[in-house]
């Protein structure tokens, strides 16, 4: 029978802990699920000054011994000796030995998140120092204000700290200082939102690095380096600076900095998907490694990959060091963690063998062990006051009875390690203990409690969506395990709570919430928070009366949802709630189903094919519907794609007789709120082109393309006003230049560009080599501090999107996010160019007549492409998508 255990009296009664995990004997575990706490690897910490800050004249023994303990992770220890440190420096009247302590004892109480504790130990510093303030000790003290000032969510007063900390660095010629300070300035923009100013403050970081001699300090600063660059997503400058100081570790024979570095290439390489380098570099970090944590660190990165790439026999053989190794750790959060680290790849471990259906080594951790495991580790930072390491033990611990369908105590220890995170301001991992809540009471059939769980889970995440990619640095962020799938289920739970009485309250809720998954997606995408929503909703668009102008359409809305077993499709007509129609079927069909016509499609011989499988999304998305579309006369759809169905266009559905396109014009949304939803019509066009028909050497995949001049004399003959860059005068700084000199209200960029999955391989080509899409979102951005009228439109007319990446349509999203123009009009696939020109021409000149929709534009030059002899197959026409404002 399971055993009920109150909050308040459970720790001091440890044997409760062993009873609950002797239930774990009399079941039999199901490990099929995906764990909510992936194994994933462990990152430095974002900001450099994380390390207690002692004065090297000072050898007085408490405060020696309060380094000591924080070094080790002992951080409820290092608070009481430096307490103690504090009251006997006040009792003699030491000013600065006081403040020296202070300071140290507020580091000390972030790493517990008692902030309050924290805030007044550092303003009594700053006070006692305030006849010293151009002193290093002062700096010392600013860097751990503003340490606290970024943590409590303020990055603006953070960054004035560390641009004080900075200058007194600078007059006191401390480069170590210097170097700390303006990498934390950069982490204060990227929390900001300012991507830019960021790397600019880390190029500046670069520069000084450079100056200086060959050191370990200059070593270690070449470290932090790559490991900021490697948090903000620019990886070739990241791996550059970490090979560099590696290399002069290397040179000066200190075995410590080349593991550090070894560790973080490791990292490096994993983010690339490089596995085979990141297991050598692993490998070689633990291999020269003098430092325990970094050793066992490296350890258990190298386990949790060689167990994410199947090498499960390799990983099995690791297990007795590893474990031999935590075992000689003291006590501290460094331990703590380790030990969820490790239990975390057993779970995957068994699960991969089970999957596999392969029999585990009898002498391999078992579920009962892990468990024990992870009790112990509850115990462990209970007894320290680690009050953050309890809570994240407790959710790991919880989540294991999740996996052997214990819901009660699951959900007992779930609600103790929530009220933990709770009370310590740790949102990184209330969110999940939040989120495993929800799942704990929907599987009880407690559909309120689970949907108020998912809800709050669901907050959490948006009060972080500014620092989505340095969340939780101890166990790291993974959004494929962590987020998305909180957001598919949260939308499941509120369909499901319908009990099949359509609410429109509650179909609201869940397209707000698919919303919010696109948003993050985006910022996951780059790293940082990209878009806050703002401005019209679509519904308002899609409700207003129908002006007499023939600019303005009769719009529906699409909002397709896939779930694990469903298609969800809710739709909103004019002046009608929202409907909601489903199919059964799962998501891996569905996926199958989309990367079978993606296929097709870009095959000009394949058009019945095309006809065939896309007639079956037809049925999925709009059969359902099709009457009530006729009925309102809409003309216009647009869509807020979900998942794989981004990378097809809907203009190639085909309802079995015609093409989508045959009979509306179409659109995309990435969100359900639109930018200044004005037409493009009521202002002349002036245009600026850029194209490239000779794409550089070291490009040799991508093909010329012969027809670019005849695109952009398409466009001036189509009688826009154009500025032309082409061919070797089309080079990123000449493009900044021309979108920073004039208010152009189209960009057209008629070059070869790739969308992709991920940032770093998302571009566009000019003639000096590719343009990131970061840096081309700086670009392109950065004519708001010169030109107050936006860009209307851009045009990307020879991209595609990456092949074999079925989230590469991500990367479309996020350009026509990131560039800031209110439409985006863009190619999935690779098409004739010739058959482009034509397309281009059509396109402009509808948009220059001045009574049509950018929607309505494009549709007129797809069916023009369609009706041609030489162009009817959907490869030449449909690749075309518009995103954004199709008014």
């Amino acid at each position: 029978m399971p055993i009920k255990t109150k909050t308040r009296d459970f720790w001091p009664h440890s044997r409760k802990i062993s009873r609950f995990l002797s239930l774990l004997l009399y079941f039999v575990v199901s490990l099929l699920c995906v764990l909510g706490l992936p194994v994933l690897p462990v990152l430095p910490h974002n900001l450099s000054s994380t390390s207690l800050l002692t004065n090297a004249t000072i050898t007085n023994s408490p405060l020696k011994q309060g380094k000591i303990l924080y070094d080790a992770g002992r951080f409820t220890e290092a608070v009481q000796v430096l307490q103690q440190a504090a009251q006997a420096y006040k009792q003699t009247g030491d000013k600065v030995k006081l403040a020296i302590t202070l300071s140290n004892l507020s580091l000390a109480y972030q790493q517990l998140s008692e902030f309050t504790e924290a805030q007044q130990a550092i303003s009594e510093s700053l006070k006692l120092l305030e006849g010293r303030q151009n002193s290093q000790i002062f700096a010392q003290s600013l860097e751990i204000q503003g340490r606290l000032q970024l943590l409590m969510g303020k990055p603006e007063a953070a960054l004035v700290s560390w641009q004080q900390t900075e200058k007194i660095y600078q007059q006191t010629h401390n480069d170590s200082g210097l170097v700390r300070s303006q990498i934390n300035q950069a982490q204060a923009w990227r929390t900001q939102g300012f991507y830019r100013r960021a790397i600019q403050m880390l190029e500046v970081v670069n520069q000084q690095l450079q100056s200086q001699p060959d050191s370990l300090e200059k070593a270690v600063g070449l470290r932090s380096l790559g490991n900021a660059l490697l948090i903000s997503g620019s990886l070739p400058k990241s791996q550059e600076a970490l090979k560099q100081s590696l290399a002069i570790a290397q040179s000066l024979e200190s075995h410590h900095d080349m593991a550090a570095s070894l560790f973080s290439l490791g990292n490096h390489a994993r983010k690339q998907q490089q596995t085979p380098a990141a297991l050598t570099y692993y490998q070689q970090a633990i291999k020269l490694s003098p430092s325990p944590l970094t050793k066992i660190s490296a350890q258990l990165n190298y386990l949790s990959l060689l167990i994410e790439s199947q090498q499960l026999t390799e990983a099995e053989s690791l297990l007795p060091t590893i474990q031999s190794q935590l075992n000689q750790l003291s006590p501290s959060r460094t331990a703590i963690y380790s030990q969820i680290n490790y239990a975390q790849s057993l779970i995957k471990l068994e699960m991969a063998n089970r999957q596999k259906n392969s029999t585990p080594d009898s002498q391999l951790p078992n579920l009962p062990k892990i468990a024990q495991l992870l009790a112990n580790t509850v115990k462990e930072a209970h007894s320290l006051g680690d009050r953050r390491a309890e809570a994240n033990a407790l959710l790991s611990l919880g989540n294991l009875y999740e996996q052997t369908k214990q819901w009660s105590e699951a959900t007992n220890l779930t609600q103790q390690g929530l009220i933990l995170a709770q009370a310590t301001i740790t949102p990184d991992i209330a969110y999940r203990l939040q989120w495993q809540l929800g799942r704990l009471l929907w599987q009880q059939k407690e559909f309120p409690g689970a949907i108020a769980a998912y809800d709050a889970a669901v907050d959490t995440i948006k009060s972080l969506r500014s620092d989505l990619a340095t969340i939780n640095q101890d166990i790291q962020f993974n959004f494929r395990d962590s987020v998305e799938p909180l957001y598919r289920q949260s939308v499941e739970l509120l369909l499901q709570s319908q009990a099949g009485q359509p609410n429109a309250k509650i179909l609201d809720q869940a397209r707000k919430r698919i919303e919010a998954l696109q948003l993050a997606e985006i910022d996951n995408f780059f790293q940082e928070a990209c878009l806050e929503g703002k401005n019209v909703i679509l519904d308002q668009v899609a409700d207003q009366e129908n002006p007499k102008t023939a600019i303005f359409s009769t719009a529906a809305i699409f909002y397709p949802i896939i779930l694990p077993k469903q298609l969800q499709v809710i739709v909103k007509l004019p002046n009608q709630p929202l409907q909601l129609y489903s199919t059964n079927i799962t998501q891996e069909e569905v996926e199958k189903a989309v990367s079978k016509l993606r296929k097709v499609l870009v095959n000009p011989t394949a058009t019945n094919a095309v006809k065939m499988q896309s007639q079956t999304v037809y049925n999925w998305l709009l059969k359902p519907i099709e009457s009530k579309l006729s009925a309102k006369k809409v003309d216009t759809l647009v869509f807020v794609l979900d998942g794989v169905l981004r990378n097809i266009p809907m203009a190639s559905l085909y309802d079995g007789q015609k093409f989508l396109i045959e009979k509306y014009a179409i659109a995309l949304s990435v969100s359900l709120q639109l930018q200044n939803p004005h037409p493009l019509v009521k202002q002349p066009l002036k245009a600026l082109i850029a194209g490239l028909s000779q794409p550089p050497a070291d490009f040799p995949n991508f093909a010329p393309l012969p027809a670019i001049k005849s695109e952009v004399k398409s466009i001036s003959n189509a009688g826009v006003a154009t500025t032309n860059l082409l061919d070797q005068q089309f080079t990123s700084k000449a493009l900044e230049k021309e979108v920073n000199s004039f208010p152009f209200n189209v960009v057209h960029l008629a070059t070869h560009g790739q969308f992709s999955s991920r940032a770093e391989e998302t571009f566009i080509l000019a003639a000096d080599g590719p343009i990131n899409v970061k840096q081309f979102d700086s670009l392109l951005r950065s004519r708001d501090e010169t030109q107050a009228q936006a860009v209307e439109l851009l045009v990307l007319s020879a991209c595609q999107t990456a092949a074999g990446d079925k989230r590469a349509a991500l990367g479309l999203a996020g350009t026509a996010i990131r560039a800031g123009a209110r439409s985006t009009l863009a190619s999935l696939w690779q098409i004739d160019d010739e058959s482009t020109a034509l397309f281009v021409g059509d396109f402009y000149q509808q948009l220059k007549k001045g009574n049509i929709s950018k929607a309505q534009a494009l549709r007129h030059a797809q069916l023009k492409i369609l009706q041609h002899p030489n162009y009817r197959a959907p490869s030449f026409w449909s690749a075309y998508v518009l995103i954004g404002n199709w008014l």
